[in-house]
Order: structure tokens, then C-alpha cells, then sequence
């Protein structure tokens, strides 16, 4: 029997208590990531903040890579100041992942961004984010209060990778995120939106997807069950394939 595939999955990196110990730097994931690769056929391998010019190493050895949701990523990034609620803590974060996209990108490995992660995708393929959704759209629409996921409709659009596997006209998908995509990266095309207009997904060449809401919070294993077979159909890519596509 083929042996399930290695799906990586970023990290956030902050202080945590837990037991005798207060505020330590550690690097986590919530739960749900896990559960979501787990439950979907795949083993989740976490990838803490790393060295950039390891991201070809470390990609060559999984089968698909997961960049998860998190703090705003540095709108320095996208040629803009930043907004007095853009939240961008983690400078180590943003280099990392935006180094694992683009090896990931151009080696063809199967890749989903989750919320912050679709957002990275996009600014990594030159594109920009709005910094702060409640300026422009309704502000109760697309997070829940602090600490609980709202709820809204999506519309994924027909003909692109994402409308195959959520075919529905609408659903309704658990939410919390104040940034969105504005101008889109290059090579990528909107694949769902909110009522609102707002982009809720983005994808690219082969299985490179970004959804702008939480489906490790909800019970629809579909997106994640299609990055496992695209990841079982792909295995692992050689390191100097990676390398050589990095040029």
C-alpha cells in the first residue's frame, strides 16, 4: 500500500505558557491544522521559521505544502506603509514562507494557503492586499468577535480548480481575517468570492490554491482531500529539480 503523503504545514512563532513555563518562544500550529491533514488522508510535518535558502531543501523532502493563517504579513512586501491595524509581528514568518512559495511554485509542488497563507501567495506573485477589509466592505461580514470564526457565504466561480471541487453555488465557510487580496499576483486568477466582492480564493498552475477562509475549522474535508491526491500523483520532487526551477 503507498504510504500516505508528507504535507507540510508553516508554524507560527510567539510566546506561549503552558505548565511552570511563562512566555516562551515556541513555534505552533493550532490544532485543527493537523486534524484537517490527518482526517484528509496525509501526515501533517510542521515547518517553524527557518533559514530562507533552506526552502528548496525542505520542500524536496515533503509532497505538498500547507502555508497556514497568522498575523498580517509586512506590507513593506507590497511597496506599502502600513495601515494603523495591519498587525505584521513576525518578520522571520514572512521570509520563510514567501521563500517556501516561491520554491514551491516553481518546482510545481502541490500547495494551499489558508487566510494569511493565500494572502502571502499573493503578494509573492507581485500582488497587493487591502490592508484593513472593514474600510471598504461591511466589517461584521468576514471575522467573527476576537477569538471565534464568523460565518459567511462563499461563491466559488465555475471552470476553475476550485469550483470542480466545491461545485455548489454558494456555501457558507467559517471566517476571520480583517486583509484581503486587492491586485491580483501575477499567474493567478480568482476562483470565489463573499457577496461583498471581496476575493475569497485565488489559484494558480497545477494544484497552487489559496482560500481566504478557514476550512480547518469547518467539517468539509474536500479542498484539503484534493491537495492529498494531488499529492500522492506528484511525490516528492528531487532537491535539484527544486533547485534548478529556482534557477
Amino acid at each position: 500500500m503507498d504510504r500516505r503523503p508528507f504535507i507540510g504545514v508553516s508554524t507560527y512563532q510567539v510566546d506561549a505558557s503552558w505548565s511552570d513555563w511563562r512566555a516562551r518562544p515556541v513555534a505552533l500550529v493550532p490544532e485543527r491544522y493537523t486534524a484537517y491533514v490527518r482526517d484528509s488522508g496525509g501526515i501533517a510535518v510542521l515547518l517553524p521559521p527557518d533559514a530562507p535558502e533552506r526552502a528548496p531543501e525542505v520542500l524536496a523532502r515533503l509532497d505538498a505544502l500547507v502555508i497556514a493563517g497568522g498575523p498580517d504579513i509586512d506590507p513593506a512586501y507590497y511597496g506599502q506603509p502600513p495601515h494603523p491595524l495591519t498587525e505584521a509581528s513576525c518578520p522571520e514568518r514572512d521570509h520563510w514562507e514567501s521563500a517556501l512559495i516561491r520554491a514551491a511554485l516553481a518546482a510545481g509542488i502541490p500547495l494551499l494557503g489558508i487566510c494569511r497563507g493565500m494572502q502571502v501567495l499573493n503578494v509573492v506573485c507581485g500582488g497587493t492586499l487591502i490592508q484593513h477589509l472593514p474600510d471598504v466592505v461591511d466589517p461584521d461580514m468576514h471575522a467573527g468577535t476576537p477569538g471565534t470564526y464568523g460565518r459567511h457565504l462563499v461563491r466559488p466561480v465555475p471552470g476553475t480548480l476550485l469550483g470542480g471541487l466545491l461545485p455548489e453555488s454558494e456555501l457558507t465557510v467559517p471566517t476571520f481575517h480583517h486583509q484581503a487580496v486587492d491586485r491580483l499576483g501575477a499567474g493567478l486568477r480568482v476562483s470565489a468570492h463573499a457577496p461583498d466582492g471581496t476575493v475569497e480564493a485565488v489559484e494558480g498552475p497545477g494544484f497552487t490554491l489559496g482560500v481566504q477562509w478557514h476550512p480547518e475549522q469547518g467539517d468539509d474535508l474536500r479542498v484539503m482531500q484534493a491537495l492529498v491526491r494531488a499529492a500522492t500523483a506528484a511525490r516528492t520532487v528531487p532537491l535539484e529539480a527544486v533547485e534548478s526551477a529556482l534557477g
